[in-house]
């Protein structure tokens, strides 16, 4: 194939196809020249939508994947949704429609995308697939139907474990099916990873509850039964093909070259075999290939943009990079990431029984980056993958985090170093836009587009953008996220100030623009929106517009487990507890067959409960006198203590009471983080009261208070605040402590984080709370005052409100729960499951 001149003449451009890389081709058309006009045909009734995003869908009907801002209301295009091409003439340059029309063009692109593929077996018609929005309605609509008539979780199985199936997978088990997932490989996802890295996935995902039936095909799907040549078939009521893409090039049958597997052969300009015709995405077949992956097909739309308005553009092949989006699993793959390279170099660090591998590939003097791997912790991902090609600036070894080393902190990456493949933008672009007055990052995606697709590169990209303010000698925001310019702190105090209620009173107030029906917030700013109402105002936190603030924990008042059920954990303030209500907690897991395990926070936590469940598990408790314990919430989680003066000879305080005390005046009081307490009743620190964010110990004068210890993977060690306290100045201690962290610390900060970043760190905080240097204190105080006096338990309170039930219904047309405006009878208990040992 040959290059052809193309002219600068008033032409129209014709785009067949409406998925990603068409959108970046209009995108791209219309940054590069004015004197055009462009046609866009897609079959579906929706503008072109994020399809990567396509597993969002199942958790929320409303979302309709949008691609960020579109070119739709550009006077110079023209979509027309739900318009079916049937035919092309190169020759005549005009295409044919469904609908009778014929269209003139000037230059044709073929963006058709693909069809998803089912297995050549019997009964492969009745198998639904999973590619568009519209497959993604049809399989909640089914889901929802077949819980609804048959009462219990529908069996789904998903035949492919590539990224689609998996997605399918997840995205059904959100709805609450029972998942089989049937892959004819050793391991799932065996295109992208080898098979440590598959073997470790395999290990996650059974760990989460998904049953994996690899190494075989299905022979025939029969009614109810998926059939197998081992003759041991599966019982289903779905089945999702998801075994891979088949192009769309019917409309080049006997009109253009098409590829050895189908798609449209292309050149490395993207052009086919006809003039004035190219094609782009799934459809095209470069080198022999089709590939089902963003990056590549917005490259293509890159090209052909650039050769239609004179450019020299070529495409450099397929960047495979890909991340796997499925709940509570970190799966990342780019590169040669099985070290096909001649020399190539694998550096690895392996926890199969922990669930991680992490590998990266390199050249052979170990000093270029080729390629890595990354199950159950990619946090490398975003920081290397723009290296891919380039020399480390280290060790490999020491950018595996799973291996107990982080990325060098001073990883900079090369201004041609492609920071976003779906957009093709470097980090000389982002650091040319912080220059030209990108300051944040919503500025930075509006000026160059990262991070508006996949969203997968922000984490790099605004470290470069923070890189390049510290060059510039810039401050560097400190803004909540692209939606507002406050910090998590400063919002705090601006809602306080002004007294606002919900979450659009406080976007109309202070959100960029300050505009509720046009800024509707994100995973960022929600979440504190939501805590920091409920902390101020100590309402339930699911009323009013706050249940679509919170995560989804805090929707379902529980804790979501990897294998798709929920832990439910009463509140036991300081381990005390009495027989009878240690009776009612057995009798509950008995019942509905939970897993029990007592936790170092002196807690029964009881895992394996469905959603449905959760409203008559609570009911039991809360008739026992159980409250929440709030393992679900950013807020107060346990007091842990020793026995102290109560039973034990060398206690010198009553640490139990006053673990109690705590515990119940600080229960449910929102903040930035988890917070955790111990009461010590003596030196001995049996309560290893040292490791919370406030520890008590006792001595023979009175309490020592320490503030500032942390757990987790970057433990510390608390710190004396003040000495032989009394008990009414510890609490007063602690209210001023606990509020003023509240009320300053950024998101997600632990108080250990907050104390070394605070100016003064301890000293400035023993001024605050001991010496009142700020004049606060009596304010901070009446913060506790009030959330004592407005603290309800939440499920108590969700229990006694039909409404607020609806939403533990595992389906819309499930029978109602005792005490909603539809339900009657007695709550009949669902039958024993089998309690899998360490499933929590």
């Amino acid at each position: 194939m040959t290059v052809r001149p193309i002219g600068r003449t008033n032409r129209t451009v014709a785009v067949v196809g409406g998925g990603p890389a068409a959108h970046r081709l209009v995108e791209a058309l219309l940054a590069r020249e004015e004197d055009l006009r462009v046609s866009v045909f897609t079959e579906e009734r929706w503008a072109p939508y994020d399809r990567v995003a396509l597993s969002r869908r199942f958790l929320d009907a409303g979302d309709d994947l949008p691609l960020g801002p579109g070119p739709w209301d550009d006077p110079r295009v023209g979509l027309r949704t739900g318009c079916r091409v049937t035919g092309i003439d190169p020759a005549a340059r005009t295409l044919a429609t469904a609908d009778g029309d014929t269209v003139g063009w000037d230059e044709l692109v073929l963006a058709t995308g693909s069809d998803a593929a089912r297995p050549p077996i019997p009964g492969a018609g009745d198998m639904v697939v999973y590619r568009t929005i519209d497959d993604v309605d049809r399989l909640r609509g089914q889901v929802a139907e077949l819980g609804g008539r048959l009462g219990r979780a529908p069996r789904a199985a998903v035949i492919g474990g590539g990224l689609l199936g998996l997605e399918a997978a997840g995205g059904l088990r959100a709805l609450g099916a029972d998942v089989t997932v049937v892959h004819s490989r050793p391991w799932v996802m065996n295109a992208q990873l080898d098979e440590s890295g598959g073997r470790t996935l395999n290990r996650l995902l059974r760990g989460q509850g998904y049953v994996l039936r690899l190494g075989e095909r299905p022979l025939a799907l029969e009614g109810p039964l998926l059939r197998f040549g081992s003759g041991d078939d599966i019982a289903v009521d779905l089945v999702v093909a998801a075994t891979g893409i088949t192009p769309r090039d019917e409309l080049g049958a006997g009109v253009l070259e098409l590829g050895p597997r189908g798609g449209f052969a292309i050149d490395e300009t993207c052009a086919t075999s006809a003039p004035h015709v190219w094609a782009i995405g799934e459809a095209a077949s470069f080198g022999g290939q089709c590939v089902g992956l963003v990056a590549p097909a917005t490259a293509m739309a890159e090209v052909v943009a650039d050769r239609l308005c004179g450019g020299t553009g070529t495409f450099p092949g397929f960047d495979t990079a890909a991340k796997l989006k499925l709940s509570g699993l970190d799966v990342a793959t780019f590169g040669d990431g099985f070290a096909a390279a001649e020399g190539a170099l694998e550096v690895v660090y392996a926890d199969p029984v922990g669930g991680t591998y992490q590998k990266l590939v390199v050249s052979e003097d170990a000093r270029t980056l080729l390629g890595g791997i990354f199950v159950g912790d990619a946090t490398p991902y975003a920081a290397l993958r723009p290296m891919l090609g380039r020399e480390l600036p280290g060790e490999a070894g020491a950018f595996l985090s799973a291996a107990g080393h982080g990325a060098p902190a001073d990883l900079a990456l090369p201004d041609e170093a492609q920071v976003c493949s779906c957009r093709d933008v470097s980090a000389g672009d982002l650091r040319r836009a912080v220059c030209g007055g990108c300051p944040d990052l919503a500025g930075l995606k509006a000026c160059t587009g990262v991070g508006t697709q996949c969203g997968s590169c922000l984490p790099a990209a605004q470290k470069v953008m923070e890189g390049q303010l510290a060059v510039l000698g810039m401050e560097v925001s400190t803004a909540l996220c692209e939606h507002f310019a406050l910090s998590r702190s400063g919002l705090f105090e601006a809602v306080q100030a002004t007294r606002l209620r919900s979450f659009g009173e406080i976007v109309a107030r202070f959100g960029t623009p300050a505009d509720p029906a046009a800024n509707l917030g994100c995973d960022i700013c929600k979440p504190v929106a939501a805590s920091v109402l409920a902390t101020l105002h100590g309402e339930y936190i699911l009323d009013g517009d706050r249940a679509g603030l919170q995560d989804t924990n805090d929707r379902a008042l529980a804790n979501l487990q990897k294998d798709g059920t929920y832990s439910v954990v009463p509140r036991i303030p300081a381990g005390e507890i009495t027989p009878e209500k240690l009776a009612v907690i057995a009798e509950v897991a008995r019942e509905y067959g939970l897993y029990t395990k007592i936790t170092g926070a002196q807690r029964i936590d009881l895992f394996g409960a469905t959603l449905d469940q959760l409203p008559r598990i609570w009911r039991r408790l809360v008739d026992a006198g159980f409250e929440s314990g709030q393992a679900y919430g950013k807020a107060l989680r346990n007091v842990k203590s020793c026995v102290g003066s109560t039973w034990c000879r060398y206690g010198v305080q009553d640490s139990v009471a006053m673990a109690v005390r705590l515990e119940e005046r600080y229960r449910g009081l929102r903040s930035p983080h988890k917070m955790k307490f111990g009461v010590s009743g003596c030196a001995r620190e049996c309560a290893e009261a040292r490791g919370k964010d406030v520890g008590v110990i006792a001595t023979s004068e009175g309490w020592n208070l320490y503030v500032g210890g942390n757990g987790g993977a970057t433990p510390a060690h608390a710190r004396l605040l003040a000495k032989d306290l009394d008990d009414t100045t510890l609490l007063r201690y602690i209210d001023r402590y606990v509020v003023y962290y509240i009320r300053t610390a950024e998101r997600l900060q632990r108080t250990a984080r907050w104390m070394e970043e605070l100016p003064g760190g301890l000293d400035h905080v023993r001024d605050v709370v001991v010496r009142d240097s700020l004049g606060i204190a009596a304010h901070l105080e009446r913060v506790v005052a009030d959330h004592l006096e407005a603290y309800r338990d939440e499920w108590a309170a969700t229990l006694e409100d039909p409404e607020r039930l609806r939403r533990f219904r595992g389906f819309v047309n499930a029978p109602a729960e005792p005490g909603e405006p539809d339900g009657t009878g007695p709550v009949a208990l669902s039958g024993p499951r089998i309690p899998v040992r360490g499933a929590r």
